[in-house]
């Protein structure tokens, strides 16, 4: 099996393939030999169960879940890696490469015809400009899968495992705890990337219920109201939602009310059941 973490042998294929890193793409490959084995333990990735990866780069995290898992979905949007990860995965016959934005993919569909009833999980090191959008894709989606597990930034890992309605949260510990328990597993350092970026990185995993805690009677208003709420986090959640649902400050100061939500707070301050109240008495 090919060092992948080695910056000569790193080099050597990239050279070999014409190879330019994509600054457009977030592309930052894993030189810290110790993060990826652990990351796929961590992950749940074993013989059973089956791991889609998200943008696999060179496949150095892929190698190690394909030595753990029964089959292996990588998908990787930039379609230059695909004779890399050909030539570096080449020892494995338990992975399947698929050249496509996960962003488009029916993944419902995929895991079906991939997986069958196998266990699935998720395992990725994502780039930071898309964190938010396929974490929340992921978990939107209702897909059957047990666990995501993602590198991504420091300071993204720590809101979205803050504790909702602590200082740290915001709009995306709202949304992730809804769907699922997130916990910080392990830091990355900058330098164990190549390009080296400018931030840290963590490992979280999100625990994903099979179906939510608690539904609110419109969860469409639930998710509305948390974003309007954070949408101006120095602001009261009486400014906030107001202004950003085009609300009349009355309107909004009497249904905070009435939903035992002090206005003058900040959103930051609610509880999962404060949002919930709130989205069950509002019209929008």
């Amino acid at each position: 099996m090919k060092r992948l973490s080695d910056i000569g042998t790193i080099k050597d294929i990239l050279s070999r393939h014409g190879f330019i890193f994509s600054k457009g793409l977030g592309q930052n490959f894993l030189i810290n030999p110790s993060v990826c084995p652990k990351m796929a333990e961590l992950s749940g990735a074993k013989e059973g169960v089956g791991v889609i990866e998200i943008g696999p780069g060179i496949g150095v995290l892929t190698q190690e879940l394909c030595s753990l898992a029964e089959k292996v979905v990588a998908i990787e949007i930039d379609k230059r890696l695909i004779p890399v990860l050909s030539e570096t995965l080449n020892e494995f016959d338990n992975v399947k490469i698929i050249n496509d934005d996960v962003m488009k993919l029916d993944l419902n569909k995929l895991i079906k015809e991939e997986f069958g009833d196998m266990k699935v999980v998720v395992c990725a090191n994502l780039p930071y400009y898309i964190t938010s959008p396929v974490i929340m894709k992921l978990l939107e989606d209702r897909l059957s899968v047990e666990t995501i597990t993602v590198m991504v930034q420091k300071e993204a890992a720590q809101r979205i495992c803050a504790e909702v309605g602590t200082r740290d949260s915001g709009a995306v510990t709202v949304s992730v705890n809804y769907y699922s328990k997130p916990e910080m597993l392990f830091g990355v350092s900058a330098g164990s990337f190549m390009p080296m970026p400018k931030v840290d990185s963590a490992v979280i995993r999100l625990n994903v219920y099979k179906e939510p805690l608690f539904e609110p009677e419109n969860s469409k208003n639930f998710f509305k109201v948390v974003r309007a709420a954070f949408s101006q986090r120095r602001k009261t959640v009486l400014n906030s939602i107001s202004s950003s649902l085009g609300l009349e400050k009355q309107t909004v100061n009497k249904l905070l009310s009435d939903s035992g939500v002090n206005p003058q707070v900040r959103a930051e301050k609610l509880s999962m059941n404060d949002f919930a109240e709130i989205s069950r008495r509002i019209s929008l």
